[in-house]
């Protein structure tokens, strides 16, 4: 490999880990903690799922369809060729091969990005599918570098990695529910009606992200320990976020957006770094 693609990689590199860096504070302190061989490969992942995201849900001046078609073609090509000018893609494409990812995981995450496109209610299928791409095999693509193609590991942790990825996701939805659904029209829970909504709907999407969560932290126990602390540190992160959520009344969570102030987050890294470190996960 030339000097100058080398240099160009790494600048690649740099605009996934700034795109994590301005986009979330969350994640890019569990990607601080990771052993550093992870930490580039991971930021490459959000680099590339934020940008996908992005193109849906902030986008409302454009074409976003004709943006998302686009991006997926620049993807397949980026996957193709090993290359991309677009240094998301370019990143993304180098952690695609080096980690064995499967076009499949790619694909369905692309669809779910579609599905936000035109979807604006979902039934039950329909919102397992999306959480399936949005999602469960976000974590899987994030598992495949954890375990570093150690193929029996990797069939060992997936469907814990699905489901921390489940349960992340339908926090974000309690969390968004007033951007999504009074901003965007979207109604992510099937069943619900959030016209609406009472806390008596609002407790059975919470058990259903309670055994979510129970299973996937069976997960976080077995992965290598170079990626354990990280991917515990989010785990946390979300588990406030959650009780914090279950505090709040139905009504409440529809016009406020909940969220964990950034010195808590800091005091959430020091407590787990020592439970992590005197193995009382």
């Amino acid at each position: 490999m030339s000097n100058q693609k080398i240099l160009f990689d790494k600048v690649s590199v740099a605009c996934s880990k700034m795109t994590t860096q301005a986009y979330s504070t969350s994640f890019s302190l569990g990607i601080k903690v990771l052993g550093a061989r992870f930490r580039n490969p991971i930021y490459s992942v959000y680099g590339f799922v934020r940008f996908a995201d992005e193109i849906v849900d902030t986008f409302h001046d454009y074409d976003k369809a004709l943006l998302l078609a686009k991006f997926k073609e620049d993807t397949i090509q980026a996957i193709e060729h090993r290359i991309s000018l677009n240094p998301i893609l370019n990143s993304f494409q180098e952690v695609y091969h080096q980690f064995g990812f499967e076009w499949e995981l790619v694909e369905t995450f692309l669809n779910s990005m579609e599905m936000d496109l035109s979807q604006q209610t979902y039934e039950r299928k329909r919102y397992e599918n999306y959480i399936l791409g949005s999602a469960e095999v976000v974590g899987l693509m994030c598992l495949h570098v954890f375990t570093e193609n150690d193929t029996a590991m990797y069939d060992r942790l997936k469907p814990h990695a699905m489901s921390l990825g489940a349960a992340f996701q339908k926090i974000n939805f309690l969390r968004d529910l007033k951007q999504d659904y009074q901003d965007l029209g979207r109604a992510y829970f099937p069943g619900t009606d959030f016209s609406n909504f009472t806390c008596e709907q609002k407790k059975t999407i919470e058990a259903e992200i309670a055994e979510d969560f129970r299973h996937g932290y069976e997960g976080i126990l077995q992965l290598p320990k170079d990626a354990r602390f990280g991917v515990f540190l989010a785990y946390k992160y979300y588990v406030k976020l959650f009780e914090r959520i279950k505090q709040v009344d139905s009504h409440r969570i529809l016009n406020e957006r909940i969220r964990i102030p950034n010195a808590k987050k800091w005091s959430l890294m020091m407590k787990s770094y020592v439970v992590h470190n005197l193995n009382l996960l």
